[in-house]
């Protein structure tokens, strides 16, 4: 099974057709379709479904496609290893951000290394934690950026606390909402949460650790810019970290509520996989992710 074939089902299946498949691989339509029948022959099994509209992958070739596309970006990422050992930082990350991580960390963390490494491309992808997850296990994603939960498989997944927060309720400047002195009394407020479903998220957790249900009202956003659009510009009510309320700009559009019970502790770290640690550009990505969380501490208590 050659290398070359394998790109050629992988980048059919990417672009649904075997002509843009060709041209991203420059070559030719017929000889990137004999690849793949030569696959399909090796095989005894079709990989791909053809029609007027394109091309999918069959039940046979969606299993090589996964393992396929796993093999290529290992073989890319081992080029770009050998180089980074030997003194060339060029490659990739693909770096996953929760909200938190968003607002809190990356952007001075790119501060320092974008400049240090102005040759590395880097993606920052900002999704839901369990979506990221899973691709950090197939390889679409190299390092998460966010809470580190307590259920966390430390066997399969590496992780590096970087600085611990206190998500704290906020709510916009002139809100009627900052004049509640407890949790009972922002029950009836419009509350913000973040996840894939509504109501679950970190403003649950703080509600039921305290012995009190969760807000039945509010809305549920994915994005960092959603949950800020939403505080600072409306009348709901979020859980942010203390550390972001408190600095500028937010400080200028949102406050944190003075209610009585304590916020909500969270360890903020990155997640990767194991293998990954020793590579030479994640070293020292994890170097200036822990300069950033020094710097931001040393803001907090200044």
């Amino acid at each position: 099974m050659k290398l070359a074939a394998l790109q050629a089902l992988v980048m059919a299946v990417e672009e649904g057709s075997l002509r843009g498949a060709a041209r991203r691989l420059q070559m030719s339509q017929p000889a990137l379709s004999k690849m793949v029948r030569e696959l399909e022959l090796e095989l005894s099994a079709p990989l791909l479904q053809r029609s007027s509209r394109g091309v999918e992958p069959t039940a046979e070739g969606k299993v090589l496609y996964g393992r396929a596309l796993r093999a290529c970006r290992e073989l890319d990422a081992a080029v770009e290893e050998i180089g980074q050992l030997g003194g060339q930082m060029v490659g990739s990350l693909h770096i996953g951000a929760v909200p938190l991580a968003v607002m809190l960390l990356i952007p001075e963390m790119l501060r320092t290394f974008v400049p240090r490494f102005p040759d590395i491309r880097l993606r920052i992808s900002e999704a839901l934690y369990v979506a990221q997850l899973q691709q950090l296990r197939t390889g679409e994603m190299d390092i998460i950026i966010g809470g580190i939960p307590d259920d966390l498989s430390l066997g399969e997944f590496h992780t590096e606390p970087l600085l611990t927060t206190c998500m704290v309720p906020a709510a916009r400047l002139g809100s009627a909402w900052l004049a509640a002195a407890s949790l009972a009394e922002l029950q009836a407020a419009p509350w913000v949460y973040t996840g894939a479903e509504f109501g679950v998220g970190y403003a649950r957790v703080l509600y039921e650790q305290h012995g009190l249900s969760a807000p039945p009202r509010g809305a549920t956003v994915n994005s960092t810019l959603g949950l800020l659009s939403l505080v600072s510009a409306s009348d709901y009510v979020a859980l942010m970290p203390q550390q972001i309320v408190s600095l500028p700009p937010f400080s200028q559009q949102m406050a944190v509520i003075p209610v009585r019970e304590q916020g909500l502790p969270l360890r903020v770290g990155a997640i990767l996989r194991p293998e990954s640690v020793l590579q030479p550009l994640m070293r020292q990505l994890l170097a200036h992710l822990h300069r950033a969380a020094h710097h931001i501490a040393q803001q907090a208590a200044g």
